[in-house]
C-alpha cells in the first residue's frame, strides 16, 4: 500500500542564538497497541509495506534535509529518540539513528541524548550497546507493578520486567534511567500505587515521571469506558493519588521539577525542561512536530507518505503555523508554571500580575524572588492557575 499525503513547503527557520536546541525522533513502530495509547504508532498488521529499514532511510533524508533548510545550524544539546517503541530497532539500530544525527549536527560537548525502551525489548547487552554508541540516559515505560493494572492498561510485560530493565540499565554503566508510572487506573488502589512507586525507588533510578491516566478519544480503553466496562478517572482520586506518590518521592530524596516529573539532584530530564522552557527543536520522524523561532510545524503521520515525501526530496511536513504574540505568550505562561524554577514575574502583564495577587492569596502560587511558584495545592490544579492568571 502506498500512502501519499502532499507535504506543504516550510518556511526557511533560523534558530534564535542563545536558546536550547534539541533532536526529537519519532521511532513509529509498536509491537502490540496498548488500550490507553493514542500516540502516533504503528503495530506491523497497520504498516502498509513500511518497515524500520525504510523508516531510518527516510529519517537519514530528512535530517540532511534539515540541516539544509535551518538558516544556520547551531549545536545540538539534547537528542531524544521517543515513540513507539525505540528499543525494537535494536542497538544496531539504535546507533543508527544516533550516528544519522552526527553526520549532520554536531553534538554540544556533555549532551544529553535518551532513548525511550520497552522493557520487554531490553537487556544489558542492549544497554552496554547504547553507552557505547553515546546515549547517556535511558526512558523505560512501566506504568505500574500490579498485574491487574497492567492488564487494564494491555501491557504486555510481566509486572518485574520493568524494574529489572532498570537495573540492567544502571548496571550498563547509565548515571540516568527514568520510570514512568501511570496512576488512576481502573481498579488501581492507593496500595497498588505506593507498591509501584516503592519498586520503582528500589532500583536505584534518578528520575520518575508520573501522569495520570487520561481516556483519549478513539482508544480502546475510551470504547470500555463508554460501553460501562470501565469506570472513567476520578478527579478526586487523581488527586489524592498525586499526593501519595510526591509523599513517598519526597521521603526517598527526590523533589519534583516540574509537576509530572521527579528526580534526584542532578538528574533532570534536559530535553523535555527545554519544552517547558520555550527551547527550540527539529522533529524528526512521521507524525514529530517541531519548533524554531516563531514557527511549529508537524510531519505527516503515515510511515509510508512519510517515506514517500522524503523519496520526493521533499521535507514530510503536514502543515505549519506561525504562532503570533498573544498565543506565545499564552504557551509560555501554560508551560513555564509547571516547573519548580517557577514563572518569571517580568513575563506577565500588568493585569496579569495583578491576578496573580489573588492566586498567591488562593494559595495556590507562592513567590520566590522574582518568580512564581505552584505550591503543592496548585500543583493539583495547575490548568486552572494558568487560565486564572492570563488575559
Amino acid at each position: 500500500m502506498t500512502v501519499r499525503t502532499a507535504p506543504v513547503a516550510l518556511p526557511v527557520l533560523t534558530p534564535v542564538r542563545g536558546w536550547p536546541f534539541g533532536i526529537y525522533i519519532h521511532v513509529p513502530f509498536c509491537a502490540t497497541r496498548c488500550g490507553y495509547c493514542d500516540f502516533n504508532t504503528y503495530t506491523p498488521a497497520e504498516l502498509g509495506g513500511a518497515n524500520p529499514d525504510g523508516w531510518l532511510a527516510a529519517l537519514r533524508t530528512e535530517l540532511a534535509l534539515a540541516a539544509g533548510h535551518l538558516g544556520a545550524t547551531p549545536a545540538v544539546d539534547t537528542v531524544f529518540v521517543g515513540g513507539g517503541t525505540p528499543s525494537l530497532l535494536g542497538a544496531d539500530g539504535l546507533a543508527a539513528v544516533l550516528d544519522a544525527v552526527r553526520a549532520h549536527f554536531a553534538l554540544a560537548p556533555g549532551a544529553e541524548v535518551t532513548t525511550e525502551a520497552n522493557p520487554e525489548s531490553t537487556s544489558q547487552a542492549l544497554f552496554e550497546a547504547l553507552l557505547a554508541a553515546g546515549y547517556t540516559r535511558i526512558s523505560l515505560g512501566m506504568q505500574s507493578a500490579a498485574p491487574h493494572v497492567l492488564a487494564t492498561l494491555d501491557r504486555t510485560h510481566r509486572p518485574g520486567r520493568a524494574t529489572d530493565a532498570a537495573r540492567e540499565a544502571l548496571a550498563a554503566g547509565f548515571a540516568h534511567v527514568s520510570l514512568d508510572l501511570i496512576y488512576g487506573t481502573p481498579g488501581e488502589s492507593d496500595d497498588d500505587l505506593l507498591r509501584s512507586v516503592d519498586a520503582a525507588l528500589a532500583t536505584g533510578i534518578d528520575h520518575l515521571s508520573a501522569y495520570a491516566l487520561v481516556v483519549e478519544d478513539g482508544t480502546a480503553m475510551a470504547r470500555r469506558v463508554r460501553r460501562g466496562e470501565l469506570a472513567a478517572p476520578d478527579d478526586d482520586v487523581l488527586a489524592r493519588r498525586y499526593e501519595l506518590l510526591d509523599a513517598r518521592l519526597r521521603a526517598a530524596g527526590f523533589d519534583w521539577y516540574e509537576v509530572s516529573n521527579w528526580s534526584r539532584p542532578g538528574g533532570q530530564c534536559l530535553h523535555n525542561i527545554g519544552y517547558w522552557n520555550g527551547g527550540q527543536w527539529w522533529g524528526a520522524g512521521p507524525g514529530a512536530h517541531g519548533f524554531v523561532d516563531d514557527v511549529r510545524w508537524w510531519n505527516v503521520k503515515h510511515p509510508s507518505a512519510y517515506a514517500q515525501a522524503l523519496t520526493d526530496g521533499a521535507l514530510p511536513v503536514a502543515d505549519f503555523e506561525r504562532l503570533d504574540a498573544a498565543t506565545a505568550h499564552l504557551e509560555d505562561v501554560m508551560l513555564r508554571v509547571r516547573l519548580r524554577d517557577g514563572l518569571p514575574v517580568e513575563l506577565l502583564t500588568a493585569s496579569e500580575r495583578a491576578r496573580a495577587d489573588t492566586v498567591v492569596a488562593d494559595g495556590l502560587l507562592t513567590r520566590v524572588g522574582d518568580r512564581l511558584v505552584l505550591t503543592d495545592r496548585g500543583r493539583l490544579l495547575a490548568d486552572a492557575v494558568v487560565r486564572d492568571l492570563l488575559d
